[in-house]
């Protein structure tokens, strides 16, 4: 086999044309014409720009792949997917169970088993979509080293995958809400108020996209830490078990006022997650329009953690895959 000179050898036949690109041939028969000058090195960072591009060009990629890694889980358990809707709904008992009644966390809470089950429901989406984005990379080094396109595609996909996921559990929590939400249990509450259905149950559907902007771009600049520290992943989880207690999950943040502690309510009420919560539980338990703060707390931290944690991933592009 050997290779022809392309600025002698005659193009298509003909002598006179001229081509760019290196002819391989054996004897005089030629085989084939490689061009490279389109060739690019695997996990090349492109421009910003042209990174997005070719993001959105994995738009169906990230659909189906969410979509078949959601039909796929839980395949190996007898119940199967059905444990999706068991887990929160058994989450949320307990922590019923341990906080309203025995610690009687439910105090001042008006509906506090709707609150409870918004809050655990909600926050096992949140905490599942942040953990899956971080994960993304260390968990697909394989593929990462493989094959070139935008690493973003995977700690997104992750993220798109666990909204798939929720899907069910949203609308299992919705239907606990409305028959158990006004619930009374002897005195377990302080009130109640009845739950009817009314336009601003529509609300939880900005609210849960604005959170899910949050969590892309937390998932973003997360999948870059872990990706340089495996260790941080533990962290992650640590991280996240805080958050849970800090986003009034399980509690009313209106009994730190009592106790003098104004500011842990300031942190609460910037905290992205809390405004989530809040958002769903003004709208479906209270029929309320959600107080206008948490709308711009929600949408600032959308619209940041979306911009910052796309730029710091696409930063370190070239690091993806590097053998550690």
């Amino acid at each position: 086999m050997t290779q022809t000179d392309p600025r002698t050898a005659p193009a298509n036949g003909r002598s006179g044309q001229q081509s760019s690109a290196p002819t391989f041939s054996i004897g005089a028969r030629r085989i084939a014409q490689v061009n490279g000058s389109k060739l690019v090195r695997v996990g090349a960072r492109l421009s910003l720009g042209q990174y997005i591009k070719e993001l959105w060009q994995f738009r169906h990629f990230l659909f189906y792949d969410s979509r078949s890694r959601v039909s796929s889980q839980n395949n190996l358990d007898s119940m199967g997917r059905v444990w999706m809707l068991v887990n929160p709904a058994l989450q949320a008992l307990v922590y019923l169970t341990i906080f309203g009644i025995i610690l009687e966390t439910s105090r001042g809470v008006v509906n506090f088993i709707g609150y409870i089950i918004i809050g655990v429901f909600t926050f096992r989406f949140i905490t599942g979509a942040v953990t899956g984005g971080a994960d993304s990379i260390a968990r697909n080094q394989r593929v990462v080293q493989s094959f070139n396109f935008p690493r973003a595609a995977l700690p997104i996909s992750a993220t798109i995958r666990e909204l798939f996921a929720s899907v069910p559990v949203f609308f299992m929590m919705a239907v606990l809400v409305y028959f158990l939400g006004d619930y009374e249990i002897g005195g377990l509450e302080e009130g109640v108020q009845p739950i009817h259905l009314t336009w601003h149950w529509l609300l939880f559907f900005p609210a849960i996209f604005l959170a899910l902007l949050v969590m892309t771009g937390l998932g973003l600049m997360l999948a870059r830490m872990v990706n340089a520290h495996n260790d941080i992943k533990h962290l992650v989880q640590i991280g996240t078990r805080i958050w849970f207690y800090a986003s009034a999950v399980i509690f009313g943040v209106d009994r730190f006022s009592n106790l003098g502690h104004d500011w842990i309510i300031t942190v609460m009420h910037l905290n992205p997650a809390f405004c989530v919560l809040d958002i769903i539980r003004s709208a479906w338990l209270y029929a309320e329009f959600p107080d206008p703060y948490r709308w711009v707390v929600l949408s600032a931290w959308a619209v940041g953690a979306m911009v910052i944690g796309f730029i710091v991933f696409w930063l370190g592009e070239e690091s993806y895959g590097k053998e550690r």
